[in-house]
């Protein structure tokens, strides 16, 4: 089997470049609750299809509403968040719900680490456009999915986005 990309995308397309200018503008909370909502409804049910009897994500992802709504504390999302990611290195003859399963487990960690949630929609590129095109489509093909979930994102971003959001993130982007 020929070995898959992690991610799909570049820091340079001009809807990671939206996506970044938005992600600055927001509180952490507001990125945090977009990724996994987003992870929820797009990249969960992929990762379920190749795992349908593995609940793990789904209450990873209950955990960081939970979290949200103030009724978990960092502390006890933090042992989910690695146990999410270890989930990931399970399924590597599974590309589509591998690229599933880290684009949930990098949603998640956005209360932690802000920048994730920019990390999360690269993997989330790779579920869809494995999920769609299978796994042996030219390279232009995934590049067209994946600028396509790019858009999808941009577009629910700015549904969600605050107004004049009093405490946006503070990131610095290394990329």
């Amino acid at each position: 089997m020929a070995k898959h990309r992690k991610m799909l995308g570049k820091a340079d397309d001009p809807q990671i470049i939206a996506l970044m200018g938005m992600i600055e503008t927001q509180s952490r909370d507001t990125l945090a609750a977009w990724a996994a909502d987003c992870s929820r409804t797009r990249y969960l049910p992929i990762y379920e299809k190749a795992c349908p009897d593995d609940r793990r994500l789904h209450e990873l992802l209950d955990a960081v509403a939970a979290h949200l709504q103030g009724s978990l504390k960092l502390s006890a999302l933090k042992p989910l968040l690695r146990q999410g990611r270890a989930v990931a290195q399970e399924l590597d003859t599974f590309p589509a719900a591998q690229a599933a399963a880290r684009a949930i487990a990098t949603a998640c960690a956005v209360s932690q680490t802000p920048t994730n949630a920019l990390g999360f929609v690269f993997y989330g590129a790779a579920a869809i456009a494995y999920d769609q095109a299978g796994l042996s489509a030219p390279p232009a093909t995934y590049d067209a999915l994946a600028a396509a979930e790019f858009d999808e994102l941009v577009a629910s971003l700015r549904a969600v986005c605050v107004p004049e959001e009093p405490d946006p993130v503070n990131v610095n982007w290394n990329c």
